[in-house]
């Protein structure tokens, strides 16, 4: 068996598949976000090794763990999480949603080496900014830090004692040389760092660490197995699903929203606010549209509603309506893709006496199906079109919710077969190719259930809607 292990913004996921590539157990464990100040999140490192050792210890209660044979590791991206020249932890680790360091991003974006270097722009929530602004408000821990690794880095540091990198996560650090597919020394100078305060890279499916023994026979495991580079939340769950090559994709309706594609080559596009990144596998790329709200925005709502989101889309029936009068901006974190701006805010308009909690929830759906057409949009302009993708993520359970982003995006939308195809079974396949397991069976695309097409008469309705979405948004921006 191989075993997965995703480090999630709300959770840890673990994931036992066999040598078939089937899933075969699993268990999680929650996580809780601190939120200090305004536009702060945070999580003390420990919470994940916590909810990692309660996964493994439900595991090895009802599995032979003597069989797994690798380990993947799969993470929330751009977290900075601290250490000492001992390796203890020196600060809560700041995370990808975290927009305190907005004007050192804007500074460093605009007078740094790092568009031309990494092909992206400095986004606030990268890691590079979190260590610029550390550096002004923290000299002292500043000072201290012997090095910065990403979240599941330091699940790997607990694993194997290692501090190791891979390509797709450090691609969201604003440091790594994307083309060369190493450190960018200008750019870690830029930030007062060295290549003394990164860890050792590696690409996602190599060999970057052996089990440590005392962790092996706590739950049953054997030690000195391999643990995998692994990847970043997103490129993992694109080797979960098998979209390796160009012009396969997926949209991914998580807490964040993610419209992914594949790419042979690396085509950066900045300006357009595209995140390009190396992909898990060596000499491949991938290209996204990020918004930072999505399922995130219906939770936010049945929370306030007292109402479950499986509850709320229900509520609208099987078929998708066109846009009534009430328009959501989705932005209660700040945007990505095509923005860039950690100050935008969420909006409704069009409220009346008449407005009922059915309108507000069309209005959040159609919100984030809009902000990701935006992101179609900005990766059409970075040179990549997709016509059909896969769909991941809690909220890809809601078929009407499907409905409304295919019309919005004009693209078919697959959903795979009723099984785990996300960011742990990604983790778990690099842990087979890690171990030498070379079978399509890792690589392979799930098989199709059913497909979501785009209704013509929606497709018209929300172009309209987009319309008044955009002079919203620009109002909004011009208010701030």
């Amino acid at each position: 068996m191989y075993l997965g292990i995703d480090l999630g913004t709300s959770g840890v996921k673990t994931l036992l598949i066999d040598e078939a590539g089937a899933p075969v157990g699993q268990a999680d464990s929650a996580l809780t976000v601190e939120r200090p100040h305004d536009g702060w999140s945070e999580q003390d490192p420990a919470q994940w090794i916590g909810a990692t050792e309660d996964c493994l210890s439900q595991l090895s209660r009802t599995h032979d763990l003597s069989r797994v044979a690798g380990i993947g590791l799969s993470g929330q991206m751009h977290g900075a999480v601290c250490l000492d020249a001992a390796d203890a932890v020196l600060r809560p680790a700041i995370l990808w949603n975290d927009t305190r360091a907005h004007a050192e991003a804007a500074r460093m974006d605009a007078e740094g080496p790092f568009r031309a270097v990494t092909g992206n722009i400095v986004f606030p929530g990268f890691t590079a900014p979190k260590l610029a602004w550390m550096r002004t408000h923290e000299t002292e821990l500043f000072d201290r830090t012997d090095c910065v690794l990403l979240p599941k880095d330091y699940l790997r540091l607990w694993l194997t004692g290692e501090r190791v990198s891979e390509m797709s996560d450090a691609a969201g650090t604003s440091w790594l040389d994307m083309a060369a597919r190493d450190w960018s020394d200008a750019c870690l100078g830029a930030t007062g760092l060295s290549r003394d305060h990164m860890p050792r890279l590696v690409e996602g499916a190599a060999r970057a660490g052996d089990l440590r023994a005392d962790l092996a026979s706590r739950f049953g495991l054997r030690a000195g197995i391999p643990v995998a580079g692994g990847a970043g939340d997103n490129a993992a769950t694109a080797v979960g699903m098998g979209v390796l090559g160009e012009g396969q994709g997926f949209v991914s309706l998580g807490t964040s929203g993610v419209l992914f594609a594949a790419t042979e080559g690396y085509r950066p596009n900045a300006d357009s606010a595209v995140h390009t990144f190396c992909h898990a596998l060596p000499e491949t790329w991938h290209q996204m549209g990020v918004m930072l709200s999505a399922a995130s925005a219906l939770d936010w709502l049945a929370g306030i509603l007292g109402a479950t989101p499986g509850d709320l889309v229900a509520e609208l029936g099987d078929t998708p309506a066109a846009p009534g009068p009430v328009t959501f901006l989705p932005y209660l974190s700040g945007e990505r893709t095509p923005h860039n701006d950690a100050s935008l805010r969420g909006m409704f308009h069009g409220l009346g006496h008449a407005t009922g909690r059915a309108d507000l929830t069309r209005a959040v759906l159609e919100g984030v199906a809009l902000g990701l057409g935006e992101s179609s949009a900005a990766l059409a302009a970075a040179g990549t079109k997709l016509d059909r993708i896969a769909a991941t993520g809690g909220g890809a359970r809601s078929q009407h919710w499907l409905k409304i982003i295919a019309s919005a995006l004009e693209v078919e939308i697959d959903l795979p077969e009723a099984g785990d195809h996300g960011a742990a079974l990604g983790a778990a396949r690099l842990g087979a190719m890690a171990a030498g397991e070379d079978s399509d069976a890792f690589r392979s695309q799930p098989i199709v259930a059913s497909t979501v097409s785009p209704d013509a008469a929606l497709t018209s309705a929300l172009r309209e809607r987009a319309e008044r979405f955009a002079g919203l948004r620009d109002a909004a921006r011009l208010d701030q």
